[in-house]
């Protein structure tokens, strides 16, 4: 193991507030610096948010403010979380701030200077919503990613020599075959690279909210190239400053989403490879976290926000849920209800009443001081198998952790409780305290001892993962401040006799059944204000089987003020997927691109267009109404038609190309 170690988050796009899917990524890599720590090595552990780009600049517009505004309010969003997660990361870069923009501009001369630079133009399709140049042709073709439209790029840029890179990108993954984690995504990076690389724009000129291309202000560095150098420049590159850098990279585990693997093993370490700088020793690309078997996005409206969960079981709770529940590396499933049976039976149920009863009964039968075990050849089988058990814990835990392999190693780790369980009620205790001869307070003794030894093997173990809980249970086994404890040194015997126990509190209170309706009730209401800090009005809702807009309300004479027309949001949205709905004749399910997001709306037009002739057409979306159920199906506004009397509807259009997103007024 190497004397220190270096861990970043991906830096997370302000184009919408944090959710829980933000959170699983930070705290897998808050659990692994906590860790390394615990064994005594410097870490360094960055988070941050990215906050350029084309998309960013149209959001900030779509929410009528500028992108400065929109990226300070977001990124305080997000380290206002962290901060109340307790998460111990050492700095927070953001891709605005002055230190970041320096250590840009220098790895771009550094860069042209090596010769992998040249100026020149692109024509092509370009992805908004992944900030991607794709291989697609024609205007509106879809994303090869995301699926959304693409938008026809024409501009003078200047390019990155990407094609150069090929061939050392191949061999540096076939010599270091770890370095890219899961074997999934090695291999989707392997295939893309044997297809061929060609060379990649790296400037824009037809916005300019993202950081000046050096000598040459009319053109912005490209997003991609932008937010990854954050890696480095949060370290000083680029600086008078820079020892940070020079200690701490190159980073140990580079932690990203499997949607963003092409960016950070194929460009990332190409542009460092023509700086001359080092490469990542491995990236790590997690799944994703799904709620109701579907991907946690604003479009479909199944953000799960963390702040709920924090509000009813707290962040051990959520910590241990996302850890143990899903195979780190695949794709992983939330609920509320899968949520609070793991909170009870692992937390509850399962550490938490271990440590309760342990140290209830030392304080009960032995004033509150771990207990003088009998002498080891008169010891029964069952405490030398529990003395093994945990041996074989420590060890491979420790293995299983170094692989990021963490729920096999929760697994094992309460593989132990529940042993130590089945050792109590077996053992009966609680029995031998109402005995006073000397053999039986010698087997008390015993018992206790090593229950108490044993929950302290957990505790440690466990405390990266759950900190707050065990910093608690530490502090009740006399044991004082669990992070001055070394992990390395850990092993069964440690425990010394005569230790005085902290008064016993309980760490992990049972959730009842009212605590999954707890949840879904605050999650409304915070999907409620997050709607009206956006600037969104609770409209009334449409009628049951239509979804087309209608006048608003009008005073009596059938006028309205313009502060009544004003409430009404108006914006361009382009089809990306139009389909029936089942059981209905008149409705069709689409997904409208609205350029900062992707909306369903239910519509009443299945009469009058056939669900192909749709896809790719630009439409007018009310998108500041409440969302609504339609045959079981969420609404998140209503497209605009004339409705003409006794015939079908007509969809409003435009005569001109309006680029998607813009506002009607």
């Amino acid at each position: 193991m190497s004397k220190k170690f270096y861990i970043t988050t991906p830096i997370y796009y302000v184009n919408a507030r944090p959710h829980i899917g933000h959170a699983y990524t930070t705290i897998a890599c808050d659990t692994i610096a906590r860790r390394q720590r615990m064994m005594g090595v410097d870490t360094y552990f960055l988070a941050g948010t990215d906050e350029h780009g084309q998309k960013i600049e149209r959001a900030a517009q779509a929410a009528g403010k500028t992108p400065k505004q929109l990226t300070d309010e977001v990124s305080a969003e997000f380290r206002a979380l962290w901060d109340r997660m307790g998460l111990t990361y050492d700095d927070f870069i953001r891709t605005t701030s002055d230190k970041h923009k320096r250590g840009v501009q220098a790895l771009w001369r550094r860069i042209r200077d090596n010769g992998y630079i040249y100026k020149g133009h692109f024509t092509g399709q370009y992805c908004v919503f992944d900030e991607l140049y794709v291989d697609a042709i024609g205007p509106g073709a879809p994303c090869p990613e995301c699926g959304r439209p693409t938008e026809t790029v024409g501009e003078e840029n200047y390019f990155f020599k990407l094609s150069a890179f090929q061939d050392k990108l191949l061999q540096l993954y076939t010599e270091q075959p770890d370095l890219i984690r899961p074997e999934t995504r090695r291999n989707e990076v392997m295939s893309f690279l044997r297809s061929g690389l060609r060379d990649l724009s790296i400037s824009r000129s037809t916005f300019s909210w993202g950081i000046p291309v050096p000598d040459d202000p009319k053109h912005v560095i490209y997003v991609w190239l932008d937010a990854l150098a954050n890696y480095i420049t949060a370290l000083g590159y680029g600086s008078n400053d820079a020892e940070k850098y020079e200690k701490y990279w190159p980073a140990d585990v580079q932690m990203i989403g499997k949607e963003i693997v092409r960016f950070h093993c194929v460009y990332w370490p190409a542009f460092l490879m023509a700086a001359g700088l080092p490469t990542p020793r491995k990236i790590m690309a997690h799944g994703w976290l799904l709620f109701e078997e579907s991907k946690m996005s604003k479009s479909r409206g199944n953000i799960v926000r963390t702040e709920t969960i924090l509000d009813v079981l707290g962040s051990d709770a959520l910590r241990y849920f996302l850890l143990r529940e899903v195979v780190f590396g695949q794709d992983g499933s939330f609920s509320f209800d899968a949520l609070v049976q793991r909170y009870n039976a692992d937390l509850a149920n399962g550490l938490g009443n271990l440590a309760s009863r342990t140290l209830t009964m030392i304080a009960r039968y032995f004033r509150s001081e771990v207990p003088y075990p009998s002498r080891a050849g008169t010891r029964a089988a069952e405490e030398n198998a529990i003395a093994e058990t945990a041996r074989r814990t420590i060890s491979e835990f420790h293995a299983l952790f170094e692989q990021l392999q963490f729920s096999r190693a929760l697994e094992l780790a309460w593989g132990l409780v529940a042993a130590v369980d089945k050792y109590l009620v077996e053992s009966q205790p609680w029995a031998l305290g109402e005995k006073l001869d000397d053999e039986s307070r010698s087997r008390l003794a015993t018992i206790l001892y090593t229950s108490a030894e044993a929950l302290r093997i957990v505790t440690a173990l466990a405390h990266p993962v759950i900190p707050e809980a065990t910093a608690k249970i530490w502090a009740q086994l006399g044991l004082g401040d669990i992070r001055k404890f070394q992990l390395s040194n850990l092993q069964w015997g440690q425990l010394k006799l005569g230790t005085k126990l902290a008064e016993v509190q309980p760490v992990f209170p049972r959730a009842d059944k009212s605590t999954i309706d707890k949840m879904q009730q605050i999650e409304e209401r915070g999907r409620s204000a997050a709607e009206l800090a956006e600037g969104k009005t609770m409209a009334p809702l449409p009628p049951a089987d239509e979804s087309t807009a209608r006048p608003a309300a009008s005073a009596p004479d059938g006028k309205i003020s313009i502060d009544d027309f004003a409430k009404i949001e108006l914006r361009v949205g382009q089809v990306k997927l139009a389909e029936k709905v089942q059981g209905a004749d008149k409705l069709l399910r689409l997904e409208v691109d609205l350029g900062t997001e992707v909306r369903q709306v239910v519509a009443g037009i299945a009469e009058a267009y056939a669900p192909e002739t749709l896809v790719g057409r630009k439409v007018v979306i009310v998108v500041n109404l409440a969302p609504r159920k339609l045959r079981g199906l969420e609404s998140n506004g209503m497209i605009v038609a004339a409705s003409p009397e006794g015939g079908k509807p007509v969809l409003a259009a435009f005569l001109e190309d309006v680029p998607v997103g813009t506002r009607l007024k």
